[in-house]
């Protein structure tokens, strides 16, 4: 009786090859995103929380007092904007310039009582990891850098899902490892198993997140242009920040307000976003836009999010899925928990490759 003959799977050994080394070359990315990434999960609500833990339900006219009283300062003082910190609820951000011409961010509660005034510039732990989780602290290099990684850690992913994929049968077998951490087997059992619990969730958030950086020019490539009207000349008086903000909710029932610009000498309008209802947000943030006339109050334009083309639904609906943020709490501690996972397959797919690497050596 003749023996069964040899199946090769020579794509199978090239795709090996490519996941080791690309996970070698490109590890030390990954795994400052990883960690960085894990850690800022929650880092909008802890810095809030630094601040003050007392809850303020928004008062519009309140704030608009403060924003008031930062233009009025004197000297080269204005306020440009007013953001949503996205952390705990009611919480503000106010960019405006001292009457020294100094960059500041106010942050405010819903009462528009001031918990932080401080320069545009000054660091902080939690912003050392943010900027280096977007730019690796190092400008328009480290962006790119982290978008070739970042589609390197996609296809990556890819690659090693390919290979670990499970024949028939075999799918309990392979998600539950087997053997210590000591022999290479164990570390390439677990390294497998670990790999196959969140792979499928992690290829969105890693794509997602390298998307965001290529999202200006996917937006020229799609022919998805910025939301913008013809400059709108200020006439008198404008109205205030709260009568803007209303208008701005009223426009799209049900939503909440989230940010906006404030009027300029050459453009009298708000440029106001908000979250509405059915949008990917379901935290801090909102994808809708609202551009409120400052001469008289009334909505010059509204873009609902939910009624956008998909080209543009698809640009707006990376964020939320890379963070999580698109099924709620639930979904960012989902997105934290594939940090950790991420970094503990880097850790043990290097660990993995150092213990093979001498036995290599010696069959060569």
């Amino acid at each position: 009786m003749s023996s069964s003959p040899v199946v090769r799977r020579p794509w199978r050994k090239r795709i090996v090859a490519i996941h080791r080394w690309l996970g070698i070359g490109a590890a030390a990315f990954w795994l400052i995103q990883a960690v960085t990434g894990t850690l800022l999960t929650f880092h909008f609500e802890i810095e809030d929380a630094l601040l003050s833990a007392r809850h303020q339900p928004t008062d519009l006219a309140a704030i608009e007092q403060r924003i008031d009283a930062f233009a009025a300062a004197g000297g080269e003082a204005k306020v440009n904007w007013i953001w949503t910190t996205a952390g705990l609820p009611d919480r503000y951000i106010i960019s405006h310039v001292g009457a020294d011409g100094t960059a500041r961010r106010a942050y405010i509660d819903g009462s528009g009582a001031v918990l932080r005034d401080k320069a545009a510039n000054d660091h902080s732990v939690l912003k050392l990891v943010r900027e280096i989780h977007l730019t690796l602290a190092a400008g328009t290099i480290g962006h790119w850098l982290l978008a070739v990684t970042g589609l390197l850690l996609v296809t990556n992913l890819v690659a090693g899902l390919a290979v670990a994929w499970p024949a028939r049968g075999q799918w309990r077998a392979a998600l539950r490892p087997r053997g210590g951490t000591s022999r290479p087997s164990g570390l390439h059992s677990w390294h497998r198993a670990i790999g196959l619990w969140a792979v499928a969730p992690a290829i969105v958030i890693a794509a997602t997140g390298t998307l965001m950086l290529f999202e200006h020019e996917l937006g020229e490539l799609l022919g998805v242009p910025e939301i913008a009207l013809p400059a709108n000349p200020p006439r008198g008086e404008a109205v205030g920040f709260a009568a803007a903000a209303r208008a701005a909710t009223a426009a799209i029932p049900g939503s909440r307000f989230v940010a906006t610009t404030l009027p300029s000498p050459g453009d009298a309008s708000y440029y106001a976003w908000v979250r509405a209802p059915g949008e990917l947000y379901r935290g801090g943030y909102g994808g809708s836009l609202v551009i409120v006339d400052a001469n008289d109050g009334r909505v010059r334009g509204a873009w609902p999010v939910t009624e956008a083309d998909p080209a543009r639904a698809f640009l707006a609906s990376f964020y939320p899925l890379h963070t999580g943020e698109s099924i709620g709490t639930t979904g960012r501690v989902l997105s934290m928990a594939i940090g950790v996972w991420l970094t503990v397959s880097i850790v043990l797919g290097t660990l993995l490759w150092l213990r093979r690497r001498p036995a290599r050596r010696q069959a060569s």
